[in-house]
Formats: C-alpha cells, structure tokens, sequence
C-alpha cells in the first residue's frame, strides 16, 4: 500500500494562544540569538578594518552591512539562516523550542515521531512569521498554515 493512501490520525493540536505564547517567548531567545550572530561579523569587520580593510564612502560597519549592494544580501541571508538553523535544530532534535518547552509543546511529524530538519524549513518557511497560526482559530484539529504544508502538529504535552 502506498504512503499516499495510509490514513494518520493527527491529535488535536495546541491552541492559538498557547502557540502564541510560545512564539513571543522563542521571538525573545532568537533575538538574542540573533544578536549574537550579528555581534559576530561586526567584530570581525572591525578586526578587517583594523588591518586595513576599507568601508570608505560608508558611516559605519551597520552601514556598510545594510547597503553595500554585494554584501547586503548576503549578510541579510545570513540572518534568515541563522534564524533557520535554530528552529530547525530545536523542532528536528527534540520537537522542542526553549518557548514550546515553556508552555508545554511539542512539535511532531503526522506521520508520527520526530520532524525531520526539512519539515522543519518547509515549516518556518510557510509560517509568514507566525501569522500562519491564524489558521490554528478556524481548524477543526488546531493545526496551522505550516503544520499542514510541513506534514506537522504542534501538540500540548503534560
């Protein structure tokens, strides 16, 4: 029998709020993850500039990140990964982030078990940013814009 014609039964998933709780807790984490990062190539820009790279024709390193026309897309991707990469980290390894911990949720494939790292990026992917759990008010099983493209349920756990 193919995959395609197996039925799963998917739990009724975590509410709005609860989701919502946990997206302005991770939104908190991931700023200062983010911070970090960007803490990083600032002061590797400035160890440059200490040996004589030049950002001439630019007030700053933030300018210079923000609109040199070759570096700013990169550095601007750069941003999205690193956002990628913790949530992808934490929902492929424990179906968990520090916020879903918090208001006791997890994250699980509807095929049962773990999300994959690709379910994963399919699933922030598909989030416009956090606005996808919208649908979470209106289905019938709680389940969001991105647990129905990512193959996923986010599900309260005791």
């Amino acid at each position: 029998m193919s995959q395609s014609s197996i039925q799963y039964s998917v739990p009724k998933g975590a509410s709005f709020f609860r989701r919502m709780g946990a997206w302005l807790y991770d939104l908190l984490v991931l700023a200062a993850v983010e911070m970090l990062a960007i803490g990083v190539v600032v002061g590797g820009f400035a160890i440059a500039i200490q040996f004589g790279f030049s950002i001439e024709g630019y007030v700053d390193v933030g300018d210079y990140l923000t609109r040199n026309p070759m570096i700013s897309p990169l550095f601007t991707l750069y941003v999205f990964a690193v956002a990628a990469a913790f949530y992808g980290y934490f929902w492929s390894r424990a179906g968990q982030t520090v916020g879903m911990k918090a208001w006791k949720l997890q994250l699980i494939s509807e095929f049962g078990g773990q999300v994959t790292f690709t379910q994963s990026l399919i699933r922030m992917a598909t989030s416009c940013l956090g606005a996808g759990n919208l649908l979470a008010l209106f289905d019938r099983n709680n389940r969001s814009f991105q647990d129905h493209f990512a193959n996923s349920q986010m599900v309260k756990i005791d």
